[in-house]
């Protein structure tokens, strides 16, 4: 692999500053987040993948779980990866870091997965009230990849992309804000010396443990946040994050919008976006499944992304079902304001009829066709 393969996530961040924009990555998407969905998102302008979440107890134990799990790839450009883990265990968070350092970029913990199987086991959301332990899987974590000479140090190891590995946390946020910022405290600890942060960056998901996705992020809270933390710790926001030219807040690294499309009624409003300047980028997660071509500018998915993702998956296998589900995705309306979609809702049942890879790229070939 090269060297670019494994650059620092700060090193990204970084880069993206200078540039004058915001940094692009991909949500963590159970089932979904697999090795062709990364490699095609990338092509369109991601800038660092996540993977689904892993169990780490499951990883450490099982090299079904190891071989399923987490796939890379060693004869194609591997994309900036994020290893996400579900744990409780600072023991058993750093033994699966220190198993998948070697092949990614950084690991992150999970504290935002609201389902109730996640946090009936302590896990996902449920840590967000565990503020002590998260900190110290992280610190655990950092010490591991340390000792196991996967340098640490944050900021000054960005520019050492063949060994510097990022920890960091994705979170969602509480009803009362004052929780979120006892936890956001916790984690980042405060060293008193500059870049000395416990976490390397952190992504944050406004919304509540019980808020629907079908419910707007909590604009208020993200904003009072950023504004507290941006300084300290580059944060990414997660959550309605649909077109490129519609997000719901300003940024002076993006094109500023007057309106925004509200993610429940879908009518374009007129209200004042808050403004974040301390924010560093963007995570989607339902609206990069529909449309992989998002951080590219397409407020709908092209065809030529299905066509990149068919190649994708025939190189980096996945289980059939998985990749019909994603072709039926990108095939039908996305999340933002334009509902143009490449297959009717007639032919998206149609393409629920194929029953193997030979018969679904048959399929699109044939509904592409030059009137598409």
């Amino acid at each position: 692999m090269t060297e670019l393969d494994f650059i620092h996530p700060l090193k990204i961040f970084d880069l993206a500053k200078k540039e004058g924009r915001l940094v692009y990555t991909s949500a963590p998407m159970v089932r979904y987040s697999k090795l062709a969905f990364r490699q095609t998102v990338y092509e369109y302008g991601t800038d660092i993948c996540w993977t689904p979440m892993i169990l780490a107890k499951e990883f450490n134990r099982s090299h079904v779980a190891r071989d399923s799990d987490f796939t890379i790839s060693t004869t194609t450009p591997q994309p900036p990866t994020i290893v996400q883990f579900g744990a409780n265990s600072p023991l058993e968070l750093s033994r699966a870091s220190s198993l998948v350092a070697p092949y990614a970029s950084g690991v992150d913990i999970n504290c935002g997965c609201p389902q109730s199987w996640a946090c009936a086991e302590t896990l996902g959301a449920a840590l967000m009230e565990k503020r002590e332990l998260v900190r110290d899987m992280v610190l655990a974590t950092r010490s591991r990849l340390a000792s196991d000479g996967w340098a640490v140090g944050l900021d000054a190891d960005m520019h050492h992309p063949s060994k510097g590995r990022s920890v960091s946390v994705k979170i969602r946020v509480h009803k009362d804000l004052r929780k979120t910022m006892d936890f956001i405290e916790t984690v980042l600890g405060d060293s008193g010396v500059p870049g000395g942060r416990n976490i390397d960056f952190l992504t944050i998901h406004a919304r509540t443990r019980s808020t629907p996705s079908s419910t707007p992020i909590l604009l208020d809270a993200l904003e009072i946040l950023v504004d507290k933390y941006g300084d300290r710790v580059p944060i990414l926001a997660n959550g309605d994050i649909f077109t490129l030219n519609a997000l719901p807040f300003n940024s002076p690294l993006h094109t500023p919008t007057a309106t925004f499309t509200n993610s429940r009624s879908g009518m374009v409003e007129e209200s004042p976006l808050p403004f974040l300047p301390k924010l560093a980028g963007l995570m989607s997660a339902r609206a990069i499944l529909a449309n992989p071509a998002l951080y590219a500018g397409y407020d709908a998915c092209p065809w030529e992304a299905v066509e990149t993702f068919m190649v994708k998956a025939a190189r980096a296998p996945l289980p059939y079902k998985l990749v019909l589900h994603h072709v039926h995705e990108m095939c039908s309306p996305g999340m933002g304001a334009n509902k143009k979609a490449l297959l009717t809702k007639q032919e998206r049942a149609e393409l629920q009829k194929c029953i193997n890879m030979i018969d679904l790229i048959d399929f699109l070939e044939e509904k592409k066709g030059p009137k598409r």
